[in-house]
């Protein structure tokens, strides 16, 4: 159909106006998009309303390619540039048809081209511009296909290993370098980015070799390449890691820099240990360009935020950000940095390692084989005139005691310390030997965070409602219980079936106010501190949980996953 004849249809039936009409056409000029697109994007006409539209002029089934779940056999027959040039889709095969969602089903150069290249015939069915372009992305962009990786291996070489045999350097090196053995770690980097994964593992047991990646904080099965791929494998990330591929009996640490185009990088953190089956390979995936900096998006509440931004614009003292592996706290810290960034400010931070480069900032990699570790870097800082200074870790009595004496000093320190939650981190601090009055000068905050998953936007629907017992046992109040209404994911194509995608933060940010402090020179327990904390307004873990399953953000599951009850 001609754009003018689409444009005059619209005018006729009186979906649009034609002031908007003449309004698109000069858009459409500038873009170079079409004409329905252009007036949806618009917002003069829904996408719905145009696929409706022409499903009903030219007599046309109309489809959700939403709905569809798309086969990877059907999606080959029609190649992408045919796809991307016609805007077609094909949807699925019923015998000797195939059924092609076209954004413009009078497109009869498209059916014939089609027909000629796969030999069926075109049954065309109508769907928006917009869903068709975005099926175009995700199947023909979707993650390299294993089978197809796996196909430049003979079948005789997919067997069980046998015990561990003596390989020289240069037969690794060759096999590193095996066109298949490239492509198939090509495929699991490149899939490991697609399916926004955090972390890949490469693990091998006696008789399998595993590969899963972590994906909102839970890990996924991925693969399962052949056992002796294993040593090649493992050989040819060394290699792309610079790492040293004779040394099999200890752990090395490297990283990975892959450009994606566009002028995106992405860094993977290689870590490799040595186990009773052969090397076990971690990476961590590092993208600068989605490390969220802006703390309102974080997760924080209203309330908890205001006393976050309160400590770390002190001109000195200590923010102590606590939570297991993986909780988050580097974004949180680099968020604050980020906050903290201004000509004039003087900023040092001791990390190990550097996760991500900040411009402006002194960033320094620790490396204890040469003696420099977080002790030793503090006490250089503290001979360059800083400002704020940013510890990664604080894991010892000598970088607490330094920590705290630069807090003291005139200067703001952010540092993270591994603890269950805020309240417990200060008999962290005495366990380690520092003196109760040394904690209570120099803390200005503390705040304890998880990673809850969110629910997938795309498959939310209406989840069963617990047992009120059973609210109240997981600590809802008899109001949050009342209103409440619980959501849960049904599992889409863009969650992988889980029905989670992406993450949400769960905060517990204790102000160490002065009431507090008495407490702990007192000599209070650490219960008793918690107890005091939430009587002055402190929001636990669980209660930061609990309203982001009220605000239908996540669900009652993953709260219970990631949180302790309150005692």
């Amino acid at each position: 159909m001609s754009t003018n004849r689409l444009g005059e249809l619209l005018v006729r039936e009186k979906l649009i106006s034609l002031a908007q009409l003449k309004h698109a056409q000069e858009e459409q000029k500038r873009s170079g998009n079409n004409l329905g697109y252009t007036l949806a994007k618009l917002g003069y006409v829904s996408d719905n309303e145009i696929t409706q539209f022409l499903s009903a002029q030219y007599k046309v089934p109309a489809v959700d390619l939403s709905d569809y779940e798309i086969d990877a056999d059907v999606i080959k027959l029609v190649p992408k540039e045919v796809c991307e040039r016609h805007r077609v889709i094909p949807v699925s095969r019923a015998g000797s048809s195939l059924i092609v969602a076209m954004a413009d089903p009078t497109n009869l150069h498209a059916i014939d081209d089609i027909k000629f290249l796969t030999g069926y015939n075109v049954e065309p069915v109508v769907a928006s511009e917009s869903a068709i372009s975005s099926c175009i992305e995700s199947y023909h962009e979707q993650a390299i296909s294993y089978d197809e990786v796996m196909e430049g291996f003979e079948e005789a070489e997919i067997e069980f290993g046998g015990e561990e045999e003596d390989i020289n350097v240069l037969e690794l090196e060759k096999m590193s370098e095996d066109a298949p053995v490239v492509r198939l770690v090509n495929a699991i980097l490149i899939n490991a980015i697609k399916k926004g994964a955090s972390d890949i593992h490469i693990e091998p047991y006696e008789r399998k070799l595993r590969v899963r990646y972590r994906v909102d904080g839970v890990l996924h099965d991925e693969m399962s390449p052949p056992l002796r791929l294993r040593n090649a494998l493992v050989s040819r990330l060394k290699i792309m890691s610079q790492l040293d591929i004779a040394e099999r009996r200890l752990p090395q640490d490297g990283r990975i820099k892959l450009k994606l185009g566009k002028g995106r990088e992405m860094d993977f953190r290689v870590s490799v240990l040595p186990t009773l089956f052969g090397e076990k390979v971690v990476l961590r995936l590092l993208d600068k360009g989605s490390l969220q900096l802006d703390m309102t998006k974080l997760g924080f509440d209203e309330s908890p935020l205001e006393d976050f931004m309160w400590s770390i614009h002190q001109p000195f003292g200590m923010v102590l950000v606590t939570g297991p592996t993986g909780s988050g706290k580097t974004t949180t810290l680099y968020s604050a940095l980020h906050d903290l960034n201004k000509i004039s400010h003087n900023i040092c931070t001791a990390e190990d390692p550097v996760e991500y480069n900040l411009h402006g900032i002194n960033q320094v990699q620790m490396h204890d084989d040469i003696g420099l570790n977080f002790a030793s870097a503090l006490r250089s800082f503290l001979r360059q005139d800083p400002d704020i200074i940013m510890v990664g870790e604080i894991r010892d009595f000598e970088t607490a005691e330094i920590s705290v004496k630069a807090a003291l000093t005139g200067h703001l320190v952010l540092s993270t310390i591994h603890t269950n939650d805020a309240p417990s981190t200060v008999s962290r601090l005495l366990n380690m030997g520092v003196e109760p009055f040394l904690v209570t000068a120099s803390v200005n905050l503390i705040l304890a965070q998880r990673l809850a998953r969110k629910i997938c936007a795309g498959c939310k629907v209406e989840a069963e409602r617990p047992p009120d017992d059973a609210l109240s046992s997981m600590g809802f109040t008899d109001d949050q219980i009342a209103v409440g209404r619980f959501m849960k994911g049904g599992g889409c194509r863009d969650c992988s079936g889980t029905g989670y995608r992406g993450r949400v933060a769960l905060y517990e940010v204790m102000p160490f106010k002065d009431e507090l402090k008495s407490m702990v020179l007192e000599g209070c327990s650490t219960t008793e501190l918690k107890n005091e904390a939430i009587q002055r307004g402190m929001q636990t873990l669980r209660m930061s949980g609990l309203s982001k399953i009220i605000a239908e953000v996540t669900t009652t599951e993953e709260v219970l996953r990631v949180t302790a009850a309150d005692r």
